[in-house]
């Protein structure tokens, strides 16, 4: 009688792996969270077009003799046409149902971006802001309140700011968690 090598893997052994890397693997998806990183993403580029829009409302200020742009749905539109900025951004999109960027009635609200100038007609201070849906921003402020990453002209910077509803422009300045 000959002896006969066996080579490879068994059907039952190909399983017990095939099964242990499927288990391995939604223990990474869900401790990587997609949701969670998608949402961080959208945030990281609100804070930088609010970011943007901030300095290219400053600019606008500082080449009108301190006025800034009229508070109103073609605030961003203004900036373009005055040369601020070269083309607006691009309409902001939420993946929390039912939440808006800003939604106060008398502000600019445009392409999702809010701005809440100081009250004077021109006015000669404001505030750029947007939601934060992200977890990890979020969970910086004490509920009931979101966080906003917001752009202050009193301050000249940028940075989130936590608030229960929308934020409003502060003689003082916002007053920032990071």
């Amino acid at each position: 009688m000959t002896a006969r090598i066996r080579r490879g893997f068994t059907l039952i052994e190909l399983l017990i792996v095939i099964a242990i890397i499927g288990v391995l693997a939604v223990v990474i998806l869900v401790a990587i969270n997609p949701q969670e990183q998608l949402a961080r993403t959208r945030d990281a580029g609100r804070t930088s077009s609010v970011t943007q829009l901030g300095h290219a409302f400053q600019a606008y200020g500082t080449s009108h003799e301190g006025d800034y742009v009229t508070e109103n749905n073609t605030w961003v539109t203004s900036m373009v046409t005055a040369g601020e900025i070269a083309t607006a951004p691009g309409a902001l999109a939420y993946s929390i149902t039912g939440t808006a960027a800003c939604s106060a009635a008398g502000r600019g609200i445009q392409n999702g971006y809010c701005y809440d100038g100081d009250g004077a007609t021109p006015p000669n201070n404001g505030i750029i802001y947007s939601r934060l849906e992200s977890g990890s921003n979020n969970s910086r402020c004490t509920a009931p309140a979101v966080a906003w990453v917001v752009f202050d002209t009193v301050l000249g910077r940028g940075g989130i700011v936590c608030s229960q509803a929308e934020p409003a422009f502060a003689v003082g300045g916002q007053a920032f968690v990071n």
